[in-house]
């Protein structure tokens, strides 16, 4: 008979999820499930609430994450009061999400996704952590990832008032101005980024590019699948985090849809499956045809790679020639290697630095003009931005008083979460055979989902109203029998 290998918990990512490998009777992978078994339910209790009070309250779904949040919410106030902010908000709003987008993916990148690259992804489990890095790259560069990410949250604190819960996006502008004193702050930290992420990117190309293992390991058909992309682009197509036209792209890179924030459900559907919490977006004129891959499958991906897949370069002239690099070294566009993200990763960490030096020179910045108070009367809202982990979309309906009657979140793990399914399931079909597993394999499938940098915590925040305790009997092949749940509602269980 086949066995079960389940890999519970997952790590090195934000939240919680397991992964059950079904074995054949020759030990060969028949199925494989990434499942998240948590719940989160901030669509529902956001119900009730004043909608001034969402960003301060979708900030908590996420600790790692929580300026994405933020600042798609605000921009989801901006759009239900009908309120513009003046350019010295919107300046500063864009700098407070530049410095959380490198923050974000430079813990990423050393702490998280690092060790399988650096330390090595078969090394032993122990080795595979930050002191695995810090040995390898050594003290002083260990020192460097603690001095630039505490530089860059005090920078996050001091405009947002806070580093992990900001208090900083009204509707229509920003609730505090920004000095003289922080946009010099601002300049002389950007410099240091700029100087870091080459730093990083030198780093990855001599430890992992000029690593023909590494390398071919990137290319290897184990992490490879072609699918859609989606991403947000500025007016010249250029990869743009904070606003502008969501662009989508077939497998073969040819862009089928571009819409702005208030068409995404024209665009946009959401598939649910019995055994995970997790929800499956996809693009509704291709359909949901299950887990699979190609131009016949609805599924799309985000994140850095997609959004550099999008585009047609980067914003900035030092991150663009890294894109350049990149396709170049990877064969051309689109690139649909999976561990290809964390590059692309990199590149954008180079981006968010120029940026924040592009930005602290704008004459706009400590302007007092910081909101716009010409509200309409409210009843729908839609913000888009790109989270680090790719599109993230707001959307609010509320009653004429500004209160909360419906909310929905395609937070950005969710864009990945069927493609993660596909990655998972394709890399345990490839590493494992004849029944050999050892814990390094294991973690070569892991990898497969760590190159998203999944937040599970944000992605199932659906909560239909009642909390199943569910256990579900399955054959060898994966396929369910039969399902015994025990329902926890409001009034007890049932």
């Amino acid at each position: 008979m086949g066995k079960t290998i389940t890999i519970d918990p997952i790590t090195r990512l934000e939240g919680h999820g397991k992964i059950d490998i079904f074995l054949n009777d020759d030990g060969n992978v028949e199925r494989a499930f990434l499942s998240v078994p948590e719940l989160r339910g901030f669509e529902k209790f956001a119900e009730g609430r004043p909608a001034e009070e969402m960003p301060q309250i979708t900030s908590r779904i996420c600790g790692v994450c929580p300026g994405a949040h933020h600042m798609a919410s605000t921009k989801a106030l901006d759009s239900l009061y009908g309120a513009d902010p003046p350019p010295a908000a919107r300046a500063i709003r864009e700098i407070y999400y530049n410095l959380h987008f490198f923050e974000d993916h430079v813990l990423h990148f050393y702490i998280l996704a690092g060790p399988d690259f650096i330390v090595g992804p078969d090394a032993p489990k122990e080795s595979r952590n930050i002191l695995g890095v810090v040995d390898k790259l050594g003290v002083e560069t260990g020192k460097k990832v603690i001095d630039i990410r505490k530089k860059a949250r005090a920078l996050i604190s001091e405009i947002a008032g806070k580093t992990i819960h900001p208090v900083l996006g009204l509707p229509g502008g920003v609730a505090k101005t920004l000095t003289e004193e922080t946009r010099k702050d601002l300049k002389k930290f950007s410099l240091e980024a700029i100087e870091f992420a080459q730093f990083t990117l030198k780093a990855f190309n001599d430890i992992v590019l000029n690593n023909r293992k590494y390398l071919d390991l990137i290319e290897s058909d184990i992490y490879y699948h072609e699918s859609y992309y989606m991403g947000m682009v500025d007016e010249k197509n250029l990869v743009n985090f904070y606003d502008g036209d969501i662009s989508v792209i077939n497998p073969s890179g040819e862009e089928i849809e571009r819409f702005r924030p208030s068409d995404y459900l024209d665009i946009i559907a959401e598939h649910v499956e019995s055994w995970s919490y997790i929800k499956y977006p996809y693009l509704r004129k291709i359909g949901w045809k299950g887990f699979i891959e190609g131009p016949d499958s609805g599924i799309y991906r985000v994140a850095p790679l997609a959004r550099l897949n999008v585009a047609k370069g980067m914003a900035t002239p030092l991150a663009n020639e890294e894109y350049g690099s990149m396709y170049n070294r990877l064969g051309g566009k689109p690139v649909h290697n999976t561990l290809a993200i964390h590059w692309a990763r990199l590149i954008e960490i180079l981006n968010s630095a120029e940026r924040i030096s592009a930005l602290s020179e704008n004459p706009h910045i400590t302007s007092p003009e910081i909101r716009n108070m010409n509200f309409n009367t409210p009843s729908e809202g839609i913000g888009i931005v790109e989270a680090p982990r790719g599109t993230l979309i707001h959307h609010y309906k509320t009653d004429q008083k500004g209160i909360i009657t419906g909310c929905n979140l395609i937070v950005a793990s969710l864009g990945n979460s069927a493609a993660m399914c596909i990655s998972i399931e394709k890399a345990a079909k490839k590493l494992i055979n004849s029944g050999k597993v050892n814990e390094g394999v294991l973690n070569m499938v892991e990898m497969a989902f760590r190159a998203y940098d999944p937040c599970l915590g944000c992605a199932t925040h659906s909560m239909p109203g009642k909390m199943p305790l569910k256990i579900y009997i399955r054959d060898r092949k994966g396929k369910e029998i039969t399902t015994l749940s025990q329902n926890l509602t409001e009034s007890g269980y049932t």
